[in-house]
């Protein structure tokens, strides 16, 4: 299979990917708009931050597996994907300890103003009685917004610096946080009052764009901390913008409306920067570690895709559902799935979902289906009745 590696990876991917007999192609200087001219015959397509549009996808003939090499997959146009029959994996939780480690980071520069001392000192400035002042962490609250696997990494990492840890999430409750060691807020709001400061790790969705807006920051405390480690898109950014400039919070950014996705380029957001106490160029998975941790589950996503035709992680498979069940035990012979499939067919019925079983010494075989509709018992005697069928069944 025809791999393509649109972004710079580790070359340990590079090197597993060819020793497990993909034939690896690697354009990390591709632009997005550049992408549909060089996909033709690519059956894998393996990006980090690279945008992939709907006119990439269309382009890809024999594209069959999009692998984010990183969780969030907001960069990809995965309904046009869908569409197309293409599938969208990517490689979640790889990155916990490195995003977790940089809101930490974000955290405690903010607090002690640490690039604002460097800039001083650089420029001969020793100003230890302005730097001097700080609030300190411990004995504060940190309000974490979303609680899947970075804002828990957050949360235990908080609290070896004796933090009180509330949080907040749609999927949150009283039950779960006590669990979790953590007090439980019933809103967004509630959170941003208790906290002293607040570190967010919501994944982009329709549900969350803009979730945290004026009515947020306007209940926060006065010089609290928010650090952004998860989405630009997840924070309204005229209320942010007003909430620092007005002095209400301070805050350390690793992500930015409309950032630019190449390594090197222009950061056309330099006043919003002028406003941060502590920011980086989003680089919250940018770790050895978690770089080869990526690596060898994207490794392990195209592996298995290549064996089985079914990649782990996927993100755009439907949902399970109900449906009608339809089992049929078999002979392991030529033929007999067409002739079930035939019959259905014929019944006006769709097969939803598909999977055939063979048993240990290759003679029998089981085949289940997820149907859109209910076969009449007329039916199943029919499909028990063709040739090599030992029994249908239908519930």
């Amino acid at each position: 299979m025809k791999v393509l590696i649109a972004d710079k990876v580790s070359t340990r991917m590079v090197e597993d990917l060819k020793s497990l007999g993909f034939e690896v192609a690697t354009n990390p200087d591709i632009s997005p708009a550049d992408l549909p001219g060089v996909i033709a015959g690519v059956e894998i397509l393996v990006v980090r931050s690279k945008q992939v549009t709907a006119a990439a996808i269309d382009a890809g003939a024999s594209l069959s597996l999009i692998i984010r090499a990183g969780a969030g997959v907001n960069t990809i146009d995965v309904k046009r994907a869908s569409e197309k029959g293409v599938y969208v994996a990517n490689c979640p939780g790889k990155n916990t300890d490195a995003v977790a480690e940089l809101a930490i980071g974000l955290l405690i520069a903010a607090d002690r103003r640490i690039p604002d001392a460097l800039l001083d000192l650089r420029s001969g400035k020793w100003r230890k009685k302005e730097y001097g002042k700080a609030r300190g962490l411990k004995g504060r609250t940190l309000g974490i917004v979303g609680l899947g696997s970075i804002g828990s990494a957050v949360a235990q990492r908080a609290k070896g610096f004796g933090m009180e840890v509330v949080g907040w999430s749609r999927s949150l409750t009283p039950e779960r946080a006590r669990e979790s060691g953590i007090g439980y807020c019933g809103s967004l709001v509630e959170l941003a009052a208790k906290s002293d400061a607040v570190s967010v790790h919501l994944a982009l969705s329709k549900e969350t764009r803009g979730l945290i807006g004026g009515e947020f920051f306007g209940a926060t405390k006065k010089g609290a901390i928010f650090v952004n480690t998860a989405r630009s898109e997840v924070v309204d950014s005229p209320a942010l913008r007003e909430a620092l400039r007005s002095g209400k919070i301070r805050a350390g950014l690793d992500v930015f409306e409309n950032e630019p996705t190449a390594g090197e380029a222009e950061f056309g957001n330099p006043e919003l920067a002028s406003l941060l106490a502590a920011a980086a160029p989003h680089i919250g998975a940018s770790t050895d570690q978690a770089e080869e941790a990526i690596a060898e589950e994207t490794v392990r996503v195209a592996r298995i895709y290549a064996e089985t035709g079914k990649p782990v992680n996927a993100v755009n498979r439907r949902k399970l559902h109900a449906g009608f069940p339809l089992v049929v035990r078999h002979y392991n012979r030529v033929g007999v799935l067409a002739s079930v499939l035939r019959e259905l067919r014929d019944g006006g019925i769709n097969i939803e979902e598909m999977e055939n079983t063979i048993f240990e010494g290759e003679e029998a075989a089981c085949c289940s289906l997820i149907l859109d509709k209910a076969p009449t018992d007329a039916l199943v005697a029919q499909i028990g009745a063709i040739e090599n069928v030992i029994q249908a069944s239908s519930k």
